[in-house]
């Protein structure tokens, strides 16, 4: 039957919007590789399908944070391959983190895409130029310094510049970035000052140290990790034969984290390419974090220009924070400005109603971080696993007071950033033991009495360090336990989702996963910087130290500086799944001056805050102020109409022009999150208010405002009112009705009276 309004019916329910879908997170551990090329697709939403069947051509997928972008991709990928249309050995995809490449290797090979390469830049980049370099110069490839810090430190000696461990590290970071951006010794000075970059030195010294240090790797035949990318695209301008014979290789790329690609890697990923168009990237502007490292999203910005046949599919339905989170990130997003936000994607939660983020305010940073950790502790009584919660910082060294007021609380936690899981020393030994039981079989006594799988993995681990209860404490003994605890644990779960299972396929699939670098995650509060958290995600997310000063940091000087902190806070809170938290400390140390204020980002969102500029347009009513609302709410006739700034659509940003999609506040064609049950009790009311009155439906409200407001489900005056259609004397008409209608509430049936006064 026609919906109503004269779009196509929604899909019945079972389908994907009612749960037919597989959210972005939680998917099953071990899940069953699908038997058809078109059960691949099984569980995609609409743009998520468009993306996974456009197998042509230039793609550029807008992915906002949650929409399940790693699972559209591969998605594509394994369609293409199950499908007979793309061969595995020529695609290859490519990211930017080892464990981004491993998680997209392992979820490859879950949907039976095996054979395909997915890897970093750098690790795409060294294979091709150790196979290449032969022919190409000769001889063998130079070493590969693994960690540049000590050359660098060595460097800045012979140049009679002394460097303390920071600033070390900082000179080392500004030769990457150099190097990234393609620039050599000479010139750093002169692009650090177009770039309106803050050198952590002296721009003419940095040069120095970076002239010597390139000098002591040629001296002593060794190459660093940006050398890869700088001498592979050397070799591929300068050898046509190798070029084609690496674009014979790979006829289908995938280039993830699209707004992250530097210009280096983008002259890269060109030569890759060619003159061909079988390019899909993926990325989203408003999570550009990491400019200081040389990325742009200028790149993502450009793809439509560089390629106008482009297909463009936008990912909004978010499937993995609450609609209180989402409406929090969209409304941050509100008040950007600059290229990304004009670009910005509003996110459609696709989940139950939540709890509302919490803001506070503490008098200090232990208080804040004690407050924290008894939060956190609490959570875990509730049934909150305590690797599904994590605290989140501006910067490392805001991370000791936390780790203290974690082990004062007696909540296990891990820092991020240690090494990856299968690299690690105890995991390496516990896979040893296990294979050696495997092999002895029921000859090993230790398994003596373990029927089950698991039981015989933690017999096993026991003799390794694990124990029934976790060590007290921190440190290297807890975080040895935590890894055995993470192998237990994928036993037991492999052992669920595949009954019978050996010792001997456990160890196959560690193999597999180590192979894959598709690690099972380790129990622990997460403590992270916002950047490391990037990619991650957990049910209760604590953003901690949200002051002036650390958020946005103080040395964020220029607008584009200020708006990139603005993105990371973003980042932020799009990891929370269902509990978010926001605080802040007055005072460094308790009894100290509470001379700090809370970080400008919050003005106008939390609670009792002022805006500060908040932008017309995409935001579509962003924002948590509930103080404000509730008051609007008490007084209906002082609500005004502001004047009217560019209309934009709340889903993709563009500016709406037609009359129709103004009022729907989005495009005709972006995807609608209306209550279906709403609209109908909406369009039965406006139908019996039309024959009170006598007069036409449309007289009551046009169809688009009742698809407005079943899509935007006002609960107050101040809310209402600004739907296109409703204004100041319809909200005194009508909104009494419509706002009980949204509540769920029972109506009375007399037409609504004007209370205009003549």
């Amino acid at each position: 039957m026609p919906h109503p309004c004269g779009r196509p019916p929604r899909p019945p329910l079972g389908t994907w919007q009612h749960g037919g879908v597989t959210a972005a997170t939680h998917s099953t551990l071990f899940p069953q590789v699908p038997e058809t090329p078109d059960a691949v697709l099984d569980g995609l939403d609409p743009e998520q399908r468009e993306v996974a069947l456009a197998l042509h051509g230039p793609v550029c997928v807008l992915a906002g944070a949650g929409t399940g972008k790693t699972r559209a991709i591969t998605h594509r990928i394994a369609y293409g391959v199950r499908a007979g249309i793309l061969q595995p050995a020529t695609v290859l995809a490519v990211t930017f983190t080892n464990r981004a490449a491993g998680e997209m290797r392992g979820r490859l090979r879950q949907l039976g895409a095996t054979g395909v390469q997915a890897r970093t830049f750098h690790s795409a980049a060294l294979r091709q130029l150790q196979y290449f370099w032969p022919k190409a110069v000769g001889g063998e490839l130079p070493r590969l310094l693994e960690r540049k810090v000590q050359l660098v430190s060595e460097s800045a000696a012979r140049c009679q510049i002394r460097l303390d461990r920071n600033e070390l590290r900082d000179a080392t970071s500004e030769i990457e970035w150099a190097k990234v951006t393609q620039t050599v010794p000479a010139d750093y000075p002169a692009a650090v000052a177009k770039a309106q970059r803050d050198a952590p030195r002296d721009p003419a010294e940095l040069s120095q140290i970076y002239s010597t240090y390139e000098q002591l790797k040629r001296d002593r035949s060794v190459i660093d990790f940006e050398d890869v990318l700088l001498l592979l695209v050397g070799i591929l301008q300068d050898r046509a034969d190798i070029a084609e014979h690496v674009r014979g290789q790979y006829q289908h790329f995938v280039v993830d984290e699209y707004q992250d690609v530097s210009p280096l890697q983008q002259r890269l990923l060109d030569l890759w390419v060619g003159d061909r168009d079988d390019l899909c990237v993926v990325g989203d502007a408003s999570q550009t974090i990491y400019s200081f490292t040389g990325a742009t999203p200028d790149h993502l910005l450009n793809f439509r220009t560089r390629h106008p046949g482009a297909t463009v599919v936008k990912l909004v339905r978010d499937y993995r924070s609450t609609p209180q989170v989402v409406h929090l990130a969209n409304g941050l997003l509100s008040q950007a400005s600059g290229r990304a936000a004009d670009h910005r994607l509003e996110l459609v939660s696709q989940r139950d109603k939540g709890p509302e983020p919490v803001y506070t305010e503490y008098g200090d940073e232990p208080t804040e971080a004690e407050s924290t950790a008894r939060r956190i502790r609490d959570l875990i009584a509730a049934g909150v696993p305590a690797g599904e919660i994590a605290v989140l910082y501006r910067v490392n060294s805001q991370s000791e007071v936390y780790e203290q007021a974690l082990a004062d609380a007696g909540v296990p936690y891990q820092l991020r950033g240690a090494e990856r899981f299968f690299e690690r020393a105890e995991v390496r030994e516990a896979g040893t033991a296990l294979r050696g039981a495997a092999r002895a079989g029921g000859n090993d006594s230790l398994l003596d009495g373990a029927e089950d799988l698991a039981s015989q993995v933690r017999a096993v681990l026991s003799t390794k360090g694990w124990t029934t209860r976790p060590p007290a404490g921190s440190g290297a003994v807890r975080d040895r336990w935590e890894s055995l605890a993470a192998l237990v644990r994928l036993a037991e779960d492999f052992e669920t989702a595949r009954p019978g299972a050996t010792l001997t396929d456990l160890v196959r699939e560690l193999d597999e996963r180590a192979a894959a670098q598709h690690a099972p995650t380790v129990q622990g509060v997460t403590l992270a910087s916002l950047h490391a958290a990037k990619g991650l995600e957990w049910d209760a997310v604590f953003l901690v130290g949200l002051t002036e000063g650390m958020m946005p940091i103080a040395y964020a000087k220029t607008d584009e500086q200020v708006e990139e902190e603005r993105r990371l806070l973003y980042v932020g809170i799009t990891r929370a799944r269902i509990h978010l938290s926001l605080s802040w400390s007055l005072a460094r140390s308790p009894g100290g001056r509470a001379s700090r204020r809370p970080t400008r980002f919050l003005n106008g969102l939390r609670p009792g805050s002022a805006a500060s500029g908040v932008r017309g347009g995409a935001g579509g009513g962003g924002g948590i102020d509930r103080g404000a609302g509730r008051a609007a709410a008490n007084r209906a006739p002082a609500v005004e109409r502001k004047p009217r700034s560019p209309v934009r659509c709340r889903v993709c940003g563009r500016t709406l022009t037609d009359a129709g999609e103004m009022k729907l506040m989005r495009c005709e064609d972006c995807p609608s999150d209306m209550d279906e049950a709403l609209y109908e009790r909406l369009h039965d009311w406006r139908a019996a208010q039309a024959a009170l009155l006598g007069q036409p439906d449309y007289c009551v409200f046009t169809e688009k405002t009742l698809m407005a407001i079943a899509e935007t489900v006002p609960s107050t005056e101040g809310e209402l009112v600004v739907i296109a259609g409703v204004g100041n004397r319809k909200l005194r008409r009508f909104g009494a009705d419509v706002l009980a209608i949204c509540a769920g509430e029972t109506v009375r049936d007399e037409p609504g009276e004007d209370t205009d006064e003549t």
